[in-house]
């Protein structure tokens, strides 16, 4: 009965080191995710003061609209553990060579092959939007859920006021967030995010209260991007327009130089310009993009012209010469990461416990780097073998810091089954099922595999 979620399982845990880190990787943009939420939303009203002026018609504003909401709603920034990984041109060849056919599955399964990019085919656009804009309400469902077992969670409402605000409903995130920091809710970030829900509320408009909040951020935060963002937006409002620009300029100056944001700064520098009269002025540099460690692209290209043996060779000189750089740096906690998931790749998973050992040891309090030796060492696990006892300790390790962490949850109930503790094991899973969206496809298969289990 289980059968099929646990091969899922596997499977999953068997891809994710692979393309959690490709996926993840990216030059540095925006500090936060809601400067990047802060930009595309005004995107938005810039697209409709274009359509109000007859700028731009019909079919491309619904192009370009959807290609704008479908940003907005990948840069979410529900919280995960994020990887502090650049992107790896080594690990994309070893993905190439080694694992190809698996890493273009899971590209057609997690990425949007097919959002095209000619407005003419906007029917597909439409779909992807609505299909993301329904995941979100799903996310918003259960969270609300939540909260109404438990309203004294602050986290929780963060997490609800965030996701009220991408469906643009902004009185109730602005009502979430009033919880939030009720409940001591005080970072910057969050205060962000509360003064920015203020001026999405006014229609844009930095109100007195909306910049009073933003003040109070700057005064905890002085870097934080959101709130300088829109304190340059609230200085072009007040007829500040030069304050206006340094503010935008200095922004500018700390994106990398081929960062999506810099064509949208650049155009409230020109627009603060034009309000005051003034020439526009020579934009900021950014900064220049760091090149990740690995092969360059003429190294990939003859790899694709290698024999087996010849690709094989290379691959493990190329992680063997990493392995040295770590005996001879070993506090190098990026460099232990990337070796760990390198050793996945190559499917040598004690070598890549090891590795991702020494970099829990330099960070002891991210969950992330046990999940990822979890996975490696289940690489081959079969359905029907015992799972390691190295295993079990690291699930029981991680469960101390994240009790309510889906993979830990499921593992440690299979355990307990395993060594014929069924009631164990169904606390593990019926505490799973309240993580997960109720009638899904995997809310079934956990409560198929309690079903399954022998009553005591």
């Amino acid at each position: 009965m289980i059968l099929p979620f646990l091969l899922a399982l596997l499977a999953f845990g068997a891809l994710l080191p692979i393309v959690a880190p490709l996926l993840r990787g990216g030059r540095p943009v925006a500090s936060r995710g809601s400067f990047d939420q802060a930009v595309y939303r005004d995107q938005l009203r810039e697209l409709d003061r274009d359509i109000a002026r007859g700028v731009i018609t019909g079919q491309d504003a619904e192009a370009a609209r959807l290609e704008i909401q479908r940003r907005l709603l990948a840069s979410d920034k529900l919280p995960t553990t994020p990887s502090r990984l650049s992107r790896s041109p080594l690990l994309a060849l070893l993905v190439f060579l080694v694992v190809g056919a698996g890493s273009v599955a899971t590209y057609l399964r997690l990425g949007a092959p097919e959002i095209p990019d000619v407005p003419s085919r906007g029917t597909k656009r439409a779909t992807v939007a609505d299909s993301q804009a329904n995941s979100l309400d799903t996310a918003t469902a259960v969270l609300a859920d939540k909260l109404k077992q438990n309203p004294s969670d602050g986290k929780t409402w963060v997490l609800y006021g965030r996701n009220l605000a991408m469906l643009n409903q902004f009185d109730k995130a602005e009502d979430a967030y009033q919880h939030a920091i009720a409940l001591g809710q005080n970072d910057p970030d969050v205060l962000a995010d509360h003064a920015e829900i203020m001026v999405l509320q006014a229609g844009g408009t930095v109100t007195p209260a909306a910049d009073a909040a933003l003040k109070h951020v700057l005064t905890v935060d002085p870097a934080n991007g959101l709130a300088r963002y829109y304190e340059a937006i609230a200085a072009m409002q007040a007829g500040e327009p030069q304050k206006a620009i340094d503010g935008f300029q200095a922004l500018l100056a700390e994106q990398a130089s081929d960062s999506p944001l810099r064509p949208q700064l650049a155009l409230k520098i020109a627009e603060a310009a034009r309000s005051a009269g003034i020439p526009v002025p020579e934009l900021a540099k950014g900064i220049a993009p760091t090149p990740a460690p690995g092969p360059d692209a003429s190294a990939v290209a003859n790899a694709a012209n290698m024999s087996e043996a010849d690709r094989a060779a290379m691959i493990q000189g190329m992680v063997a010469q990493l392995a040295a750089k770590q005996a001879a740096d070993p506090t190098n906690l990026e460099g232990w990461l990337r070796l760990g998931q390198a050793y996945a790749v190559l499917r040598q998973p004690d070598k890549a416990a090891d590795a991702f050992d020494h970099a829990a040891k330099l960070r002891p309090d991210d969950t992330s780097i046990p999940l990822q030796e979890v996975r490696a060492l289940l690489t081959d696990q079969q359905p029907t073998q015992k799972l390691p006892v190295r295993v079990v300790a690291l699930l029981k390790q991680i469960e101390v810091r994240a009790p309510d962490q889906p993979l830990v949850l499921w593992y440690l109930g299979l355990a307990a089954v395993q060594d014929g503790h069924a009631d164990e094991g169904r606390g593990y899973w019926a505490k799973l099922l309240t993580k997960i969206p109720p009638g899904t496809e995997d809310a079934k298969m956990i409560q198929s595999a309690m079903d399954a289990l022998p009553k005591q």
